[in-house]
């Protein structure tokens, strides 16, 4: 195993794809990236996390930690990240850049992502998913666009330091 990148749209099988890359695996630490559900009042989005976890092996541990980079220097064998759509809403959110000017955001957002990736590259077998924004609507709200931006430049930071990025679509995998 390498390192590898899951995107797509929503609903894809993006998670589906990434827990069957490393399904053989017993030792696997699942990195839940956003804040915990329990911490949020939204009863889709735990619904959609208690989904997740049962569609995960039972032995897989979970870490629910933003601090990814920590994660992928500590975490005993392969990793998977899921996803970094929530990841970047947790940084965003800690840092306050929901009305930061462009360039000020984009750099914060740099600086983590560059310490994502310099843990990502020391290590291999991890497998990370994020969502493709780039080929929706434009969004309506500032913070809609702030995201898409800072998620597409994510993604290529990502993608370049990866072995392979995979494409799902309909529930089909295409390797880029």
């Amino acid at each position: 195993m390498t390192r590898v990148l899951v995107t797509g749209g929503v609903r894809s099988g993006k998670s589906r794809h990434a827990v069957r890359l490393l399904g053989g695996t017993d030792t696997v630490t699942f990195v839940a990236p956003g804040r915990p559900a329990d911490e949020l009042d939204d009863p889709d989005w735990a619904a959609r996390v208690d989904h997740h976890r049962a569609h995960r092996p039972a032995g897989w541990r979970t870490l629910e930690s933003p601090d990814v980079a920590s994660a992928l220097r500590h975490a005993p064998g392969p990793v998977l990240i899921d996803c970094l759509g929530t990841w970047l809403t947790a940084t965003v959110d800690d840092l306050g850049l929901w009305d930061a000017p462009a360039d000020e955001a984009r750099a914060a957002v740099d600086e983590r992502t560059d310490a994502l990736c310099a843990a990502l590259t020391a290590r291999d077998d991890v497998v990370l998913v994020t969502n493709e924004v780039g080929s929706g609507v434009v969004p309506p709200y500032r913070s809609g666009a702030v995201f898409r931006d800072l998620l597409g430049a994510l993604n290529q930071f990502v993608a370049e330091c990866c072995d392979e990025v995979h494409l799902v679509v309909c529930g089909r995998v295409l390797t880029l």
